[in-house]
C-alpha cells in the first residue's frame, strides 16, 4: 500500500501532537507489565508505591443537598417546596448514621433513595462523605470554579499547571507504560502541563485521532513509516515513540488474540450498565487487573447542571443521574476484590446548588457541596467536616463551606500517595487557622500523620 506525502505528514503530526499535549485520542493499552512504578521521593513515603488514585468529577454542579440531604430539617423542607406537591424534597431518603456529632444537632441525614448501592458501601465502612466542602471562592461560574479547582489555586487562573500534574512531577515519573489515564476524549485541567498521560475511551479503539487510521491492520505502510521516522532521542522523538509504542503493543495483543478485539469479564455478580461512566470505570478495572502500571486516572461525568426539571419527590432526571453514579461506583469497587486496598476514589463537583427551589423546578448554582472518598483503605461509614446548618447561609441562599476541598485531596496525597509537599501541589495552602479555611487532616485515611510541607 503506497502513501502520499500529505498522508505521511498528517500521520507524523498526529502522533506528535497527541503525545506532546498528553491527548492520545482513542489510544489504549500497553505491552508486558513493567512492574511497580519508580518514584523520586522528597519526604519519607507513607505508602507503598503501587497506590492508584481515581478522580471522578461530576461536571455541572451536583446538588449535594439532594444527594446527601438533611431531610428532616424544617428549613430544608420549606425552601425546597415541601408544603406543595411539586417538591424537590427527597422523600424516603436512605437514612445513614453520620458518626459525627457535628451532623446531629439540627437534622438527620440520608442518601438519595437511588443511591442504595452507595449506602451499601457506606455501611460496610468503605465510603466516607465530606459535606459542606468545596472551593473557598465566591464564584458561581462553572468555568471559573472548575478552573480554580483543577489548577489547585482558588482565585487564580493564571497558574500554568494542574494540581495532578504538579503531584506527578514531584513524586517522579513512573517507569510503567500507562501510569496516567484520562477516560474520555480529553485530559482535564488537573493534568495541565503534563504530557505523559494517555487519553482513551475504549481498549479496542486504539488508533490516533486524525484524518487517517494508523495501525498495522488498516494501514501497515503508514505505521511502518512512522516507526522508521521516530528514532534517536529527544523530547520530540520520545513523544512519537511513546505514541507508536502503545499502538504497536495493542496490535501485538490483538494478534495474540487471533486478531480479535480484547474482551473483559468482570467478577462474578458484578454488572456494569451500558453508559459512559460505567464503561470508563470498567475499562479502568480491566487495566488495573492487567497490572499495566496505572497510578492516576481521571473520569468525567457531566449533566449535573439541573436548573430546570430536576425532578419531584426524589424522582426524575436528577434521580437517574444518581442511579447511574451509584451503580457505576458500586460495580467498580466490587470488581476489584484483590485491589481494593490499592485504590482510592474521590468524587467531587465544582460546587453545590442553591438551597431554595427555583421557578423552573430546579436549583441554581450554589456554593457548598459534598465529596465522596471510596476505597478499601478508607475510614468509611462516617460523615466528615462540620455541618454549618441551614439557618446561616452563604450570601443568604447557599450552603456554607466548612472544609476546603484541598484538605480532602491533600490528605489522600499525603497519607496514601506519598506526597506531603502540599505547598507545591496547592500553592498558597496553609494550615486552617483563625477561621480561614485551609488544610486540616480529617481522618478519612487511617494511619499516622504525615509531616506536611507547606513551603511553596
Amino acid at each position: 500500500m503506497s502513501i502520499s506525502r500529505r498522508q505521511f505528514v498528517a500521520g507524523c503530526s498526529t502522533a506528535i501532537t497527541a503525545m506532546a499535549g498528553g491527548r492520545i485520542g482513542e489510544l489504549v493499552f500497553a505491552a508486558e507489565p513493567q512492574g511497580d512504578a519508580t518514584y523520586t521521593t522528597y519526604l519519607p513515603m507513607v505508602m507503598t508505591p503501587d497506590q492508584i488514585f481515581v478522580m471522578v468529577f461530576l461536571r455541572g454542579g451536583c446538588d449535594s443537598l439532594s444527594l446527601v440531604s438533611p431531610y428532616d430539617d424544617a428549613i430544608y423542607y420549606a425552601k425546597r417546596g415541601g408544603a406543595t406537591g411539586d417538591t424537590l424534597v427527597v422523600k424516603s431518603p436512605l437514612a445513614i448514621a453520620p458518626n459525627n456529632a457535628a451532623f446531629g444537632a439540627t437534622s438527620s441525614f440520608g442518601l438519595h433513595p437511588n443511591a442504595a448501592p452507595l449506602k451499601e458501601l457506606y455501611d460496610a465502612g468503605n465510603l466516607a462523605i465530606v459535606h459542606a466542602t468545596g472551593l473557598n471562592d465566591d464564584t458561581r461560574s462553572h468555568f471559573d470554579a472548575m478552573d480554580y479547582i483543577e489548577r489547585g489555586t482558588p482565585g487564580n487562573k493564571n497558574t500554568t499547571s494542574g494540581w495532578l500534574a504538579r503531584h506527578i512531577q514531584l513524586i517522579g515519573e513512573s517507569t510503567a507504560l500507562l501510569p496516567t489515564i484520562s477516560a474520555g476524549s480529553a485530559a482535564p485541567n488537573a493534568l495541565l502541563d503534563y504530557s505523559g498521560g494517555v487519553v482513551m475511551t475504549d481498549l479496542n479503539s486504539y488508533g490516533l485521532s486524525g484524518p487517517y487510521s494508523y495501525n498495522s491492520t488498516s494501514n501497515p505502510a503508514m505505521l511502518n513509516a512512522l516507526n522508521a521516522m521516530y528514532t534517536g532521542s529527544g523530547a520530540f522523538v520520545g513523544a512519537g515513540q511513546r505514541a507508536l509504542e502503545v499502538i504497536n503493543a495493542i496490535q501485538s495483543l490483538k494478534n495474540a488474540n487471533g486478531g480479535k478485539d480484547l474482551t473483559y469479564t468482570p467478577e462474578a455478580n458484578v454488572t456494569y450498565e451500558s453508559n459512559t461512566l460505567s464503561n470508563s470505570l470498567k475499562m479502568l478495572a480491566q487495566i488495573i487487573k492487567l497490572n499495566m502500571g496505572l497510578r492516576i486516572a481521571t473520569v468525567d461525568f457531566g449533566g449535573w447542571d439541573t436548573h430546570d426539571n430536576q425532578g419531584t419527590n426524589g424522582n426524575g432526571y436528577y434521580a437517574r443521574q444518581v442511579d447511574t453514579l451509584s451503580r457505576a461506583l458500586h460495580a467498580f469497587y466490587n470488581d476489584l476484590p484483590n485491589h481494593r486496598n490499592r485504590v482510592t476514589v474521590v468524587v467531587m463537583s465544582e460546587f453545590g446548588r442553591r438551597l431554595g427551589k427555583n421557578g423552573g423546578g430546579g436549583t441554581d448554582h450554589g456554593h457548598g457541596g459534598a465529596m465522596f472518598v471510596l476505597g478499601g483503605h478508607v475510614n468509611g461509614g462516617k460523615m466528615y467536616g462540620a455541618w454549618p446548618g441551614l439557618a446561616d447561609l452563604d450570601q443568604k441562599q447557599d450552603l456554607k463551606i466548612t472544609t476546603d476541598y484541598r484538605a480532602v485531596l491533600g490528605e489522600v496525597l499525603a497519607q496514601r500517595l506519598g506526597n506531603a509537599r502540599l505547598g507545591k501541589v496547592f500553592p498558597g495552602l496553609q494550615v486552617e487557622s483563625g477561621g480561614v479555611l485551609g488544610y486540616k487532616r480529617l481522618g478519612i485515611i487511617p494511619g499516622g500523620d504525615a509531616v506536611i510541607d507547606f513551603s511553596a
